[in-house]
Protein backbone atom coordinates (compact mmCIF):
# COMPACT_ATOMS: atom_id res chain seq x y z
CA UNK A 1 0.00 0.00 0.00
CA UNK A 2 1.48 3.35 -0.60
CA UNK A 3 2.33 6.15 1.72
CA UNK A 4 -1.02 8.15 1.40
CA UNK A 5 0.99 11.31 2.76
CA UNK A 6 3.64 11.31 -0.35
CA UNK A 7 0.71 10.44 -2.76
CA UNK A 8 -1.06 13.26 -2.19
CA UNK A 9 1.68 15.38 -3.92
CA UNK A 10 1.08 12.90 -7.32
CA UNK A 11 -2.56 14.70 -7.66
CA UNK A 12 -1.35 18.32 -7.91
CA UNK A 13 0.40 20.27 -10.63
CA UNK A 14 3.76 21.25 -10.74
CA UNK A 15 3.52 24.48 -10.20
CA UNK A 16 0.68 24.70 -8.01
CA UNK A 17 2.51 21.63 -5.89
CA UNK A 18 5.75 24.11 -5.84
CA UNK A 19 3.80 26.76 -4.33
CA UNK A 20 1.84 24.72 -2.11
CA UNK A 21 4.74 23.30 -0.68
CA UNK A 22 7.02 26.14 -0.13
CA UNK A 23 4.18 28.22 1.97
CA UNK A 24 3.59 24.55 3.91
CA UNK A 25 7.30 25.01 4.52
CA UNK A 26 7.82 28.59 5.51
CA UNK A 27 4.54 27.87 7.52
CA UNK A 28 6.62 24.44 9.29
CA UNK A 29 9.61 25.68 9.70
CA UNK A 30 8.04 28.74 11.73
CA UNK A 31 7.30 26.76 14.30
CA UNK A 32 10.75 26.08 16.46
CA UNK A 33 11.32 23.08 18.04
CA UNK A 34 8.88 21.06 16.33
CA UNK A 35 11.42 18.70 14.40
CA UNK A 36 13.73 18.14 16.36
CA UNK A 37 11.33 17.22 19.37
CA UNK A 38 10.28 14.58 16.91
CA UNK A 39 13.01 13.52 15.64
CA UNK A 40 14.26 12.70 19.96
CA UNK A 41 11.13 10.66 19.81
CA UNK A 42 12.59 8.26 16.98
CA UNK A 43 14.89 7.05 19.43
CA UNK A 44 13.63 3.13 17.93
CA UNK A 45 15.83 3.44 14.68
CA UNK A 46 18.91 1.05 15.07
CA UNK A 47 22.40 1.39 13.57
CA UNK A 48 23.43 4.56 12.22
CA UNK A 49 23.36 5.15 8.47
CA UNK A 50 27.10 7.52 8.56
CA UNK A 51 29.28 4.35 9.55
CA UNK A 52 27.79 1.38 7.08
CA UNK A 53 28.86 -1.52 8.90
CA UNK A 54 31.77 -0.85 11.29
CA UNK A 55 30.72 -1.76 15.11
CA UNK A 56 28.08 -4.30 14.61
CA UNK A 57 26.53 -6.44 17.20
CA UNK A 58 25.76 -9.14 17.11
CA UNK A 59 22.72 -10.05 15.80
CA UNK A 60 19.64 -12.77 15.82
CA UNK A 61 19.16 -15.24 13.53
CA UNK A 62 15.77 -14.03 11.28
CA UNK A 63 14.23 -17.43 12.05
CA UNK A 64 15.11 -16.75 16.05
CA UNK A 65 13.25 -13.84 15.48
CA UNK A 66 10.07 -15.68 13.44
CA UNK A 67 10.05 -17.88 16.28
CA UNK A 68 10.17 -15.10 19.60
CA UNK A 69 7.94 -13.25 17.87
CA UNK A 70 5.80 -15.96 16.88
CA UNK A 71 5.54 -17.09 21.00
CA UNK A 72 5.49 -13.67 22.01
CA UNK A 73 2.10 -13.40 19.34
CA UNK A 74 0.41 -16.57 20.84
CA UNK A 75 0.52 -14.86 24.67
CA UNK A 76 -1.14 -11.36 23.25
CA UNK A 77 -4.63 -10.45 22.85
CA UNK A 78 -6.71 -7.78 21.01
CA UNK A 79 -9.40 -5.76 22.99
CA UNK A 80 -11.69 -3.26 21.16
CA UNK A 81 -12.36 -0.80 23.83
CA UNK A 82 -14.77 2.07 24.70
CA UNK A 83 -13.73 5.83 23.22
CA UNK A 84 -12.55 7.03 26.72
CA UNK A 85 -11.45 4.75 29.16
CA UNK A 86 -9.06 4.52 32.44
CA UNK A 87 -5.71 2.89 31.26
CA UNK A 88 -4.53 2.10 34.63
CA UNK A 89 -8.30 0.49 36.04
CA UNK A 90 -7.84 -0.87 32.28
CA UNK A 91 -4.92 -2.71 33.23
CA UNK A 92 -6.02 -3.90 37.03
CA UNK A 93 -8.79 -5.23 35.58
CA UNK A 94 -6.71 -7.74 32.91
CA UNK A 95 -4.29 -8.13 35.77
CA UNK A 96 -6.31 -10.99 37.33
CA UNK A 97 -5.83 -13.17 34.63
CA UNK A 98 -1.93 -12.87 34.97
CA UNK A 99 0.99 -10.06 34.87
CA UNK A 100 1.11 -7.58 31.71
CA UNK A 101 4.46 -7.66 29.77
CA UNK A 102 3.83 -4.84 27.55
CA UNK A 103 0.73 -2.84 25.75
CA UNK A 104 -0.09 -0.27 23.51
CA UNK A 105 -3.31 1.47 22.36
CA UNK A 106 -4.38 2.29 18.65
CA UNK A 107 -7.14 3.67 16.73
CA UNK A 108 -8.68 1.61 13.75
CA UNK A 109 -12.41 2.11 13.74
CA UNK A 110 -12.24 2.77 17.21
CA UNK A 111 -10.20 2.08 19.97
CA UNK A 112 -8.03 -0.99 19.99
CA UNK A 113 -5.54 -2.19 22.95
CA UNK A 114 -2.91 -4.65 21.94
CA UNK A 115 -2.24 -6.67 25.90
CA UNK A 116 0.90 -8.88 25.89
CA UNK A 117 0.34 -10.75 28.61
CA UNK A 118 3.47 -12.61 30.41
CA UNK A 119 2.06 -16.59 30.30
CA UNK A 120 -0.37 -18.13 27.67
CA UNK A 121 -2.46 -19.29 30.45
CA UNK A 122 -3.28 -15.93 31.31
CA UNK A 123 -5.21 -15.78 27.94
CA UNK A 124 -7.05 -19.21 28.81
CA UNK A 125 -8.30 -17.08 32.03
CA UNK A 126 -9.31 -14.13 30.21
CA UNK A 127 -11.24 -16.31 27.89
CA UNK A 128 -12.70 -18.47 30.69
CA UNK A 129 -14.80 -15.55 31.97
CA UNK A 130 -15.11 -14.12 28.47
CA UNK A 131 -18.96 -14.25 27.35
CA UNK A 132 -20.59 -14.84 23.79
CA UNK A 133 -22.64 -11.15 23.24
CA UNK A 134 -26.35 -11.00 22.83
CA UNK A 135 -27.74 -9.68 19.91
CA UNK A 136 -31.07 -9.30 20.60
CA UNK A 137 -33.21 -10.19 17.21
CA UNK A 138 -29.93 -11.45 15.44
CA UNK A 139 -28.01 -14.56 16.41
CA UNK A 140 -24.04 -14.65 17.13
CA UNK A 141 -21.67 -17.43 16.33
CA UNK A 142 -20.10 -18.77 19.15
CA UNK A 143 -16.52 -18.29 18.08
CA UNK A 144 -13.60 -17.78 20.51
CA UNK A 145 -10.85 -15.84 19.43
CA UNK A 146 -8.42 -13.88 21.38
CA UNK A 147 -9.90 -10.75 19.80
CA UNK A 148 -12.30 -9.19 22.63
CA UNK A 149 -14.46 -6.30 23.37
CA UNK A 150 -14.01 -4.46 26.58
CA UNK A 151 -17.23 -3.41 27.48
CA UNK A 152 -18.34 -0.62 30.43
CA UNK A 153 -21.21 -1.99 32.59
CA UNK A 154 -22.51 1.76 33.44
CA UNK A 155 -20.63 4.06 31.63
CA UNK A 156 -22.56 7.05 32.98
CA UNK A 157 -21.81 6.54 36.38
CA UNK A 158 -18.19 6.53 35.44
CA UNK A 159 -15.46 9.26 36.41
CA UNK A 160 -15.82 12.51 34.24
CA UNK A 161 -12.42 13.03 34.66
CA UNK A 162 -11.36 9.82 32.84
CA UNK A 163 -9.35 10.64 29.82
CA UNK A 164 -8.36 9.15 26.16
CA UNK A 165 -5.05 6.94 26.29
CA UNK A 166 -2.38 7.99 24.00
CA UNK A 167 -2.12 5.97 21.13
CA UNK A 168 0.37 4.86 18.68
CA UNK A 169 0.76 5.73 15.65
CA UNK A 170 0.25 3.18 12.94
CA UNK A 171 0.18 5.40 9.51
CA UNK A 172 2.65 6.91 7.00
CA UNK A 173 3.33 10.70 8.26
CA UNK A 174 1.47 13.32 5.84
CA UNK A 175 3.48 15.59 2.71
CA UNK A 176 4.17 18.16 5.02
CA UNK A 177 5.38 16.38 7.88
CA UNK A 178 7.83 14.23 5.27
CA UNK A 179 9.13 18.01 3.79
CA UNK A 180 9.09 19.44 7.08
CA UNK A 181 11.51 16.61 8.23
CA UNK A 182 13.33 16.40 4.60
CA UNK A 183 14.25 20.35 4.74
CA UNK A 184 14.91 20.54 8.14
CA UNK A 185 17.83 18.12 7.81
CA UNK A 186 21.50 19.09 7.72
CA UNK A 187 22.87 16.98 4.43
CA UNK A 188 21.43 14.38 2.01
CA UNK A 189 22.77 11.38 4.50
CA UNK A 190 20.82 13.06 7.42
CA UNK A 191 17.90 12.86 4.76
CA UNK A 192 17.61 9.32 3.77
CA UNK A 193 18.19 8.45 7.38
CA UNK A 194 15.43 10.53 8.53
CA UNK A 195 13.09 9.41 5.91
CA UNK A 196 14.00 5.72 7.21
CA UNK A 197 13.19 6.67 10.55
CA UNK A 198 9.85 7.92 9.50
CA UNK A 199 8.61 5.12 6.99
CA UNK A 200 9.90 1.93 8.82
CA UNK A 201 7.49 -0.51 10.72
CA UNK A 202 7.48 0.43 14.47
CA UNK A 203 7.94 -2.06 17.09
CA UNK A 204 3.94 -1.41 18.23
CA UNK A 205 3.42 -2.03 14.17
CA UNK A 206 5.06 -5.23 13.59
CA UNK A 207 3.25 -6.58 17.04
CA UNK A 208 0.29 -5.93 15.85
CA UNK A 209 0.97 -7.92 12.61
CA UNK A 210 2.38 -11.02 14.06
CA UNK A 211 -0.81 -10.73 16.49
CA UNK A 212 -2.80 -10.66 12.99
CA UNK A 213 -0.81 -14.00 11.82
CA UNK A 214 -1.56 -15.70 15.33
CA UNK A 215 -5.51 -14.46 15.28
CA UNK A 216 -5.71 -16.51 11.55
CA UNK A 217 -3.75 -19.37 13.01
CA UNK A 218 -6.19 -19.67 15.62
CA UNK A 219 -9.02 -20.45 12.83
CA UNK A 220 -6.88 -22.65 10.64
CA UNK A 221 -5.97 -24.49 13.43
CA UNK A 222 -9.53 -26.08 13.59
CA UNK A 223 -9.15 -27.60 10.46
CA UNK A 224 -5.48 -28.39 10.73
CA UNK A 225 -4.06 -28.37 14.26
CA UNK A 226 -0.86 -27.40 14.77
CA UNK A 227 -0.59 -25.90 11.59
CA UNK A 228 1.18 -21.94 11.61
CA UNK A 229 0.48 -18.69 9.52
CA UNK A 230 3.93 -16.65 9.08
CA UNK A 231 4.25 -13.60 7.65
CA UNK A 232 6.38 -12.93 4.81
CA UNK A 233 8.02 -10.24 2.53
CA UNK A 234 8.13 -6.79 3.63
CA UNK A 235 6.48 -7.09 7.11
CA UNK A 236 9.29 -9.35 8.53
CA UNK A 237 12.37 -8.67 5.79
CA UNK A 238 13.21 -5.48 7.61
CA UNK A 239 12.24 -3.29 4.28
CA UNK A 240 8.36 -2.34 5.43
CA UNK A 241 6.80 0.83 6.04
CA UNK A 242 3.93 1.88 7.37
CA UNK A 243 0.50 1.15 5.92
CA UNK A 244 1.99 -1.86 3.71
CA UNK A 245 0.12 -5.38 3.51
CA UNK A 246 0.17 -8.23 4.94
CA UNK A 247 1.34 -11.49 3.41
CA UNK A 248 0.78 -14.38 5.33
CA UNK A 249 1.49 -18.06 4.14
CA UNK A 250 -0.41 -21.10 5.98
CA UNK A 251 2.33 -23.84 7.24
CA UNK A 252 0.91 -27.17 7.08
CA UNK A 253 4.59 -28.67 6.77
CA UNK A 254 5.08 -28.56 10.37
CA UNK A 255 2.47 -30.86 10.86
CA UNK A 256 3.96 -33.67 8.53
CA UNK A 257 7.58 -32.98 10.64
CA UNK A 258 5.75 -33.77 13.70
CA UNK A 259 4.32 -36.78 12.75
CA UNK A 260 7.70 -37.70 11.01
CA UNK A 261 9.08 -37.90 14.80
CA UNK A 262 6.74 -39.82 16.63
CA UNK A 263 7.30 -43.57 13.64
CA UNK A 264 8.72 -45.80 15.69
CA UNK A 265 9.06 -49.51 16.20
CA UNK A 266 8.15 -52.73 13.28
CA UNK A 267 4.13 -50.58 12.40
CA UNK A 268 3.53 -47.45 10.88
CA UNK A 269 0.78 -45.48 11.44
CA UNK A 270 -0.88 -43.30 8.86
CA UNK A 271 -3.61 -41.02 8.84
CA UNK A 272 -6.60 -41.73 6.24
CA UNK A 273 -6.52 -38.77 4.22
CA UNK A 274 -8.46 -37.72 0.45
CA UNK A 275 -6.27 -37.60 -2.44
CA UNK A 276 -6.48 -35.25 -5.38
CA UNK A 277 -4.46 -34.98 -8.87
CA UNK A 278 -2.08 -32.27 -8.12
CA UNK A 279 -0.77 -30.21 -5.03
CA UNK A 280 -2.13 -27.25 -6.85
CA UNK A 281 -5.69 -28.57 -6.29
CA UNK A 282 -4.73 -29.56 -2.77
CA UNK A 283 -3.72 -25.77 -2.42
CA UNK A 284 -7.02 -24.86 -4.30
CA UNK A 285 -8.97 -26.91 -1.99
CA UNK A 286 -7.43 -25.58 1.40
CA UNK A 287 -7.28 -22.13 0.93
CA UNK A 288 -11.11 -22.40 -0.58
CA UNK A 289 -11.90 -23.83 3.08
CA UNK A 290 -9.85 -21.57 4.66
CA UNK A 291 -11.53 -18.56 2.72
CA UNK A 292 -15.13 -19.58 3.43
CA UNK A 293 -14.30 -19.78 7.23
CA UNK A 294 -12.42 -16.11 7.73
CA UNK A 295 -15.64 -14.95 5.67
CA UNK A 296 -18.13 -16.88 8.01
CA UNK A 297 -16.41 -16.71 10.97
CA UNK A 298 -13.08 -15.08 11.50
CA UNK A 299 -14.06 -11.85 13.62
CA UNK A 300 -12.98 -8.86 11.78
CA UNK A 301 -12.65 -10.20 8.37
CA UNK A 302 -14.25 -8.00 5.66
CA UNK A 303 -13.94 -8.28 2.05
CA UNK A 304 -12.88 -11.68 1.53
CA UNK A 305 -11.87 -12.60 -2.13
CA UNK A 306 -10.66 -16.48 -3.00
CA UNK A 307 -8.30 -15.84 -6.14
CA UNK A 308 -7.16 -19.74 -6.41
CA UNK A 309 -6.68 -19.59 -9.92
CA UNK A 310 -3.76 -17.53 -9.91
CA UNK A 311 0.21 -18.54 -10.02
CA UNK A 312 0.27 -18.89 -6.88
CA UNK A 313 -3.72 -19.25 -5.13
CA UNK A 314 -4.18 -17.05 -2.51
CA UNK A 315 -6.88 -15.35 0.05
CA UNK A 316 -7.33 -11.79 -0.18
CA UNK A 317 -8.97 -9.87 2.60
CA UNK A 318 -9.01 -7.15 5.21
CA UNK A 319 -8.80 -7.39 8.57
CA UNK A 320 -10.85 -4.45 9.56
CA UNK A 321 -9.16 -4.01 13.97
CA UNK A 322 -5.52 -4.30 12.68
CA UNK A 323 -6.19 -2.49 9.20
CA UNK A 324 -4.10 -4.62 7.05
CA UNK A 325 -5.07 -5.42 4.47
CA UNK A 326 -4.38 -9.14 3.82
CA UNK A 327 -2.90 -11.79 1.51
CA UNK A 328 -3.13 -15.69 3.08
CA UNK A 329 -1.30 -18.59 0.68
CA UNK A 330 -0.37 -21.70 1.36
CA UNK A 331 2.98 -23.67 2.21
CA UNK A 332 4.82 -20.48 0.24
CA UNK A 333 8.62 -21.59 1.44
CA UNK A 334 10.90 -20.39 -1.02
CA UNK A 335 8.91 -16.73 -0.30
CA UNK A 336 9.67 -16.81 3.03
CA UNK A 337 13.00 -18.10 2.34
CA UNK A 338 13.56 -14.81 0.10
CA UNK A 339 12.15 -12.72 3.16
CA UNK A 340 15.35 -13.97 5.07
CA UNK A 341 17.59 -13.27 3.15
CA UNK A 342 16.69 -9.65 2.06
CA UNK A 343 16.62 -9.38 6.71
CA UNK A 344 19.90 -10.75 6.09
CA UNK A 345 21.17 -8.00 3.78
CA UNK A 346 19.35 -5.41 5.17
CA UNK A 347 21.42 -6.06 8.60
CA UNK A 348 25.12 -6.38 7.28
CA UNK A 349 24.76 -2.35 6.52
CA UNK A 350 23.35 0.22 8.35
CA UNK A 351 23.17 1.81 4.56
CA UNK A 352 21.27 -0.63 3.01
CA UNK A 353 17.67 -0.04 4.46
CA UNK A 354 17.92 3.74 4.01
CA UNK A 355 19.39 3.56 0.04
CA UNK A 356 15.96 0.85 -0.27
CA UNK A 357 13.35 3.01 1.57
CA UNK A 358 14.58 6.38 -0.11
CA UNK A 359 14.50 4.60 -3.84
CA UNK A 360 11.29 3.07 -3.26
CA UNK A 361 9.65 6.34 -1.85
CA UNK A 362 10.94 8.26 -5.35
CA UNK A 363 9.56 5.26 -7.44
CA UNK A 364 6.37 5.57 -5.77
CA UNK A 365 6.43 9.06 -6.41
CA UNK A 366 6.76 8.94 -10.15
CA UNK A 367 4.49 6.61 -10.48
CA UNK A 368 7.65 3.70 -11.13
CA UNK A 369 5.33 1.29 -8.56
CA UNK A 370 1.78 0.74 -8.34
CA UNK A 371 -0.25 -1.23 -5.45
CA UNK A 372 -1.87 -2.42 -7.97
CA UNK A 373 -0.65 -4.91 -10.27
CA UNK A 374 0.20 -4.53 -14.05
CA UNK A 375 3.80 -3.11 -15.91
CA UNK A 376 5.23 -1.53 -13.08
CA UNK A 377 8.50 -2.37 -11.12
CA UNK A 378 7.60 -3.96 -8.55
CA UNK A 379 9.26 -3.06 -5.00
CA UNK A 380 11.14 -6.27 -4.56
CA UNK A 381 12.62 -5.54 -8.06
CA UNK A 382 13.45 -2.27 -6.87
CA UNK A 383 15.05 -3.92 -3.66
CA UNK A 384 16.89 -6.40 -6.29
CA UNK A 385 18.34 -3.54 -7.83
CA UNK A 386 19.83 -1.74 -5.06
CA UNK A 387 21.70 -5.03 -3.66
CA UNK A 388 22.92 -5.78 -7.01
CA UNK A 389 24.48 -1.95 -7.11
CA UNK A 390 25.51 -2.58 -3.80
CA UNK A 391 27.43 -5.19 -4.66
CA UNK A 392 28.80 -3.46 -8.15
CA UNK A 393 30.88 -0.84 -5.64
CA UNK A 394 34.58 -1.10 -4.78
CA UNK A 395 34.75 -2.47 -2.29
CA UNK A 396 31.76 -4.47 -2.58
CA UNK A 397 29.36 -3.18 0.42
CA UNK A 398 26.96 -6.83 0.06
CA UNK A 399 28.73 -9.81 -0.58
CA UNK A 400 27.07 -12.05 -3.68
CA UNK A 401 24.58 -14.86 -2.80
CA UNK A 402 26.73 -17.16 -4.41
CA UNK A 403 29.48 -16.12 -1.83
CA UNK A 404 27.04 -16.41 1.02
CA UNK A 405 26.25 -19.69 -0.05
CA UNK A 406 29.83 -20.83 0.20
CA UNK A 407 30.04 -19.87 4.19
CA UNK A 408 27.25 -22.27 5.08
CA UNK A 409 27.62 -25.18 7.10
CA UNK A 410 25.28 -28.38 7.28
CA UNK A 411 22.58 -26.86 9.24
CA UNK A 412 22.09 -24.05 6.76
CA UNK A 413 21.27 -26.44 3.59
CA UNK A 414 17.96 -25.73 2.19
CA UNK A 415 16.78 -27.33 -0.49
CA UNK A 416 13.13 -26.05 -1.39
CA UNK A 417 10.82 -28.20 -4.31
CA UNK A 418 14.15 -28.80 -5.73
CA UNK A 419 15.66 -25.15 -5.66
CA UNK A 420 18.60 -24.92 -3.83
CA UNK A 421 18.24 -22.05 -1.61
CA UNK A 422 21.03 -22.72 0.47
CA UNK A 423 22.92 -19.53 2.20
CA UNK A 424 24.63 -18.94 5.71
CA UNK A 425 22.31 -17.68 8.32
CA UNK A 426 24.24 -16.82 11.19
CA UNK A 427 25.14 -12.73 10.46
CA UNK A 428 28.18 -13.12 12.45
CA UNK A 429 29.94 -15.38 9.88
CA UNK A 430 29.92 -12.27 7.57
CA UNK A 431 32.77 -10.63 7.31
CA UNK A 432 32.11 -6.58 7.13
CA UNK A 433 32.61 -4.72 4.35
CA UNK A 434 35.39 -2.08 4.51
CA UNK A 435 33.38 0.04 1.87
CA UNK A 436 32.58 4.14 3.74
CA UNK A 437 30.79 5.69 1.02
CA UNK A 438 28.22 8.05 2.30
CA UNK A 439 24.57 7.43 1.54
CA UNK A 440 24.45 11.18 -0.76
CA UNK A 441 27.42 9.63 -3.29
CA UNK A 442 25.69 5.78 -3.42
CA UNK A 443 21.91 7.44 -4.16
CA UNK A 444 23.57 9.62 -6.94
CA UNK A 445 25.60 7.04 -8.12
CA UNK A 446 22.82 4.09 -7.75
CA UNK A 447 20.98 6.80 -10.24
CA UNK A 448 24.13 7.46 -12.61
CA UNK A 449 24.60 3.38 -12.95
CA UNK A 450 20.99 2.77 -13.82
CA UNK A 451 20.41 6.00 -15.94
CA UNK A 452 23.86 4.07 -17.90
CA UNK A 453 22.74 0.44 -17.54
CA UNK A 454 22.54 -1.70 -21.01
CA UNK A 455 19.14 -3.44 -20.00
CA UNK A 456 18.67 -4.16 -23.83
CA UNK A 457 21.01 -6.90 -23.73
CA UNK A 458 22.23 -7.51 -20.04
CA UNK A 459 20.36 -8.78 -17.30
CA UNK A 460 20.91 -8.66 -12.95
CA UNK A 461 21.74 -11.55 -11.08
CA UNK A 462 22.56 -10.96 -7.03
CA UNK A 463 23.78 -14.88 -7.08
CA UNK A 464 26.91 -13.97 -9.30
CA UNK A 465 27.20 -9.77 -8.46
CA UNK A 466 27.33 -9.15 -12.19
CA UNK A 467 26.19 -8.55 -15.36
CA UNK A 468 25.21 -11.41 -17.80
CA UNK A 469 23.09 -11.72 -21.43
CA UNK A 470 19.59 -11.60 -21.02
CA UNK A 471 18.30 -15.19 -21.77
CA UNK A 472 14.89 -13.79 -22.98
CA UNK A 473 13.55 -10.95 -24.34
CA UNK A 474 11.61 -8.86 -21.76
CA UNK A 475 12.93 -5.11 -21.35
CA UNK A 476 13.85 -5.68 -18.06
CA UNK A 477 15.67 -9.03 -16.59
CA UNK A 478 16.24 -9.99 -12.95
CA UNK A 479 17.28 -13.43 -12.30
CA UNK A 480 14.73 -14.59 -9.08
CA UNK A 481 17.57 -15.30 -6.65
CA UNK A 482 16.50 -19.23 -5.60
CA UNK A 483 14.20 -19.82 -9.04
CA UNK A 484 16.81 -19.04 -11.32
CA UNK A 485 14.78 -19.53 -14.33
CA UNK A 486 12.42 -17.28 -13.44
CA UNK A 487 12.23 -13.12 -14.20
CA UNK A 488 10.75 -10.93 -10.99
CA UNK A 489 10.75 -8.42 -13.54
CA UNK A 490 8.78 -9.66 -16.85
CA UNK A 491 5.90 -7.68 -16.02
CA UNK A 492 7.65 -4.75 -17.16
CA UNK A 493 7.07 -2.91 -20.03
CA UNK A 494 9.13 -0.85 -22.27
CA UNK A 495 7.55 2.12 -22.04
CA UNK A 496 7.85 1.94 -17.75
CA UNK A 497 11.35 0.42 -18.15
CA UNK A 498 12.30 3.70 -20.19
CA UNK A 499 10.96 6.19 -17.44
CA UNK A 500 12.53 4.77 -14.82
CA UNK A 501 15.77 5.26 -16.68
CA UNK A 502 14.88 8.73 -17.52
CA UNK A 503 13.79 9.39 -13.91
CA UNK A 504 17.09 8.00 -12.81
CA UNK A 505 19.61 10.32 -15.37
CA UNK A 506 17.27 13.32 -14.34
CA UNK A 507 17.78 12.37 -10.78
CA UNK A 508 21.64 12.17 -11.19
CA UNK A 509 21.86 15.18 -12.49
CA UNK A 510 20.08 17.46 -10.26
CA UNK A 511 22.26 15.41 -7.25
CA UNK A 512 25.07 16.57 -9.06
CA UNK A 513 23.91 20.00 -9.58
CA UNK A 514 23.28 20.39 -5.59
CA UNK A 515 26.62 19.29 -4.85
CA UNK A 516 27.43 23.01 -6.75
CA UNK A 517 24.86 24.55 -5.33
CA UNK A 518 23.40 23.85 -1.92
CA UNK A 519 19.79 25.43 -2.12
CA UNK A 520 18.31 27.42 1.12
CA UNK A 521 16.97 25.15 3.93
CA UNK A 522 13.33 26.91 3.03
CA UNK A 523 13.85 25.40 -0.22
CA UNK A 524 13.30 22.04 -0.97
CA UNK A 525 16.39 20.40 -2.05
CA UNK A 526 18.29 16.97 -2.20
CA UNK A 527 15.93 14.07 -1.49
CA UNK A 528 13.21 16.37 -1.39
CA UNK A 529 13.73 17.57 -4.39
CA UNK A 530 13.42 14.18 -6.23
CA UNK A 531 10.18 13.65 -4.26
CA UNK A 532 8.88 16.58 -6.46
CA UNK A 533 6.34 14.80 -9.17
CA UNK A 534 7.99 15.23 -12.69
CA UNK A 535 11.06 16.26 -11.79
CA UNK A 536 11.99 16.35 -15.66
CA UNK A 537 9.87 19.86 -15.87
CA UNK A 538 11.02 21.02 -11.99
CA UNK A 539 11.10 24.74 -13.07
CA UNK A 540 13.80 26.23 -10.69
CA UNK A 541 16.41 24.39 -13.49
CA UNK A 542 14.67 24.76 -16.84
CA UNK A 543 17.04 28.29 -17.30
CA UNK A 544 20.05 25.71 -17.31
CA UNK A 545 18.84 23.53 -19.95
CA UNK A 546 20.15 24.31 -23.48
CA UNK A 547 20.19 21.04 -25.00
CA UNK A 548 16.67 18.35 -24.74
CA UNK A 549 17.15 16.76 -21.18
CA UNK A 550 17.35 13.18 -21.93
CA UNK A 551 20.37 14.11 -24.30
CA UNK A 552 21.88 16.61 -21.95
CA UNK A 553 22.03 14.43 -18.60
CA UNK A 554 23.20 11.39 -21.02
CA UNK A 555 26.15 13.41 -22.21
CA UNK A 556 26.89 15.15 -18.44
CA UNK A 557 26.49 11.22 -17.35
CA UNK A 558 29.24 10.20 -19.68
CA UNK A 559 31.83 12.59 -19.08
CA UNK A 560 31.33 12.30 -15.09
CA UNK A 561 31.80 8.80 -15.56
CA UNK A 562 34.77 9.50 -18.46
CA UNK A 563 36.63 11.71 -15.60
CA UNK A 564 36.13 9.17 -12.74
CA UNK A 565 37.87 6.60 -15.23
CA UNK A 566 41.19 8.74 -15.96
CA UNK A 567 41.30 10.45 -12.04
CA UNK A 568 40.00 7.37 -9.64
CA UNK A 569 39.66 7.94 -6.15
CA UNK A 570 39.81 5.76 -3.00
CA UNK A 571 36.53 4.75 -0.96
CA UNK A 572 36.80 7.68 1.49
CA UNK A 573 36.99 9.80 -1.83
CA UNK A 574 33.58 10.19 -4.02
CA UNK A 575 33.46 7.94 -6.83
CA UNK A 576 34.12 4.16 -7.52
CA UNK A 577 32.13 1.86 -9.39
CA UNK A 578 32.96 -1.48 -10.38
CA UNK A 579 32.59 -2.64 -13.84
CA UNK A 580 34.71 -5.35 -14.36
CA UNK A 581 32.95 -9.34 -13.64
Amino acid sequence: MAARGVGLLTRLSLGAQRNQVQRALRRLLSCPGTVAADLRREEQFSGSAETGSEDRIPKKRFSEVQEERREQAQRTVLIHCPNKISEKKFLQYLSQHGPVNSHFFYESFGLYAVVEFCQKESVASLQSVTRTPSRGAEAAIPFRSRYFSLKLRNPSSQPSEQSSVQCSNQSSPSSKKLFELLCCAESVDDQLTALLKTFQLTEENTKLRYLTCSLIEDIAAAYFPGCAVRPFGSSVNSFGKLGCDLDMFLDLDEIGNFSAQKASGNFLMEFQVKNVPSERIVTQKILSVIGECLDHFGPGCVGVQKILNARCPLVRFSHQASGFQCDLTTNNRIALKSSELLYLYGALDSRVRALVFSIRCWARVHSLTSSIPGAWITNFSLTMMVIFFLQRRSPPILPTLDSLKSLADAEDKCIIEGHNCTFVRDLNKIKPSGNTESLELLLKEFFEYFGNFAFNKNSINIRQGREQNKPESSPLHIQNPFETSLNISKNVSQSQLQKFVELARESAWILHQEVKERQSSNQPWGLATLLLPSVANNISFVKKRKKPASERIKNLLESIKSSSTEHPTDTNGKRAVNTQA
